[in-house]
């Protein structure tokens, strides 16, 4: 078994937790060592970055965090340690295909559906009961929210975070950094940095660095 921590001490943190024993109920996989948060007083809690920074032996993190710039942040700060290494949890539940390009640190809940021919980049949050169709691209840290579907042939650049039951048709790119409200439906391209909501989905703020492919 491989040693495991999961950084964050959240609701979705515990959600991870919770992931990990479904794994380790089909497959003995992964040894839980505990949390990784500032706080080192809380229940479980292990140590914080410190303490992976320096930590000196092999172990397996996965981020539980859903702000996508923060996941960012962290794992290129892990990256300077060549003994943390990120990795990809998916539930037994999820139905996926062995057409299915996978980058590492990547958290994949239950109910999922993932089809044929889809990339996943880095440490990507793909939450309860979503599909991904068929040819989509999925960068780096986009965080997908539950009861999303997205459809095939659609790439959904880094930086994203995708609102609870949001919709995209096919063949769509989702700039770098967009943020999508919950229940919207996306039916034509949208800048990047921006945020949008509703049906049709509208842009309602681009921030400032909205330059950014």
């Amino acid at each position: 078994m491989k040693d495991l921590v999961i950084v964050g001490d959240g609701g979705f943190a515990r959600e991870v937790q919770w992931l990990v024993e479904r794994i380790n109920n089909r497959q003995a996989t992964w040894n839980f060592n505990g949390f990784i948060d500032k706080d080192t007083s809380k229940d479980k809690v292990i140590g914080d970055d410190n303490f992976l920074l320096n930590y000196e032996n092999e172990i397996y993190v996965a981020i539980a965090i859903g702000n996508s710039g923060i996941r960012e942040g962290i794992y290129n700060t892990y990256s300077s340690n060549p003994n943390i290494k990120f990795a990809n949890l998916i539930d037994p539940s999820v139905l996926l295909s062995d057409k299915i390009q996978f980058g590492k640190g990547n958290i994949i809940c239950a109910g999922t559906i993932l089809t044929v021919d889809i990339t996943l980049g880095n440490c990507n949050i793909i939450n309860l009961d979503c599909t991904i169709g068929h040819d989509a691209i999925i960068d780096n840290f986009v965080t997908v929210n539950p009861s999303v579907n997205i459809s095939g042939n659609t790439h959904i650049c880094s930086g994203c975070n995708i609102g609870t039951g949001t919709q995209i048709i096919q063949g769509l790119t989702v700039r770098k950094n967009t943020v999508l409200g919950a229940g919207a439906v996306v039916n034509k391209e949208l800048p990047a940095n921006c945020t949008a909501v509703g049906i049709p989905a509208k842009v309602i703020k681009i921030r400032e660095d909205s330059t950014d492919a």
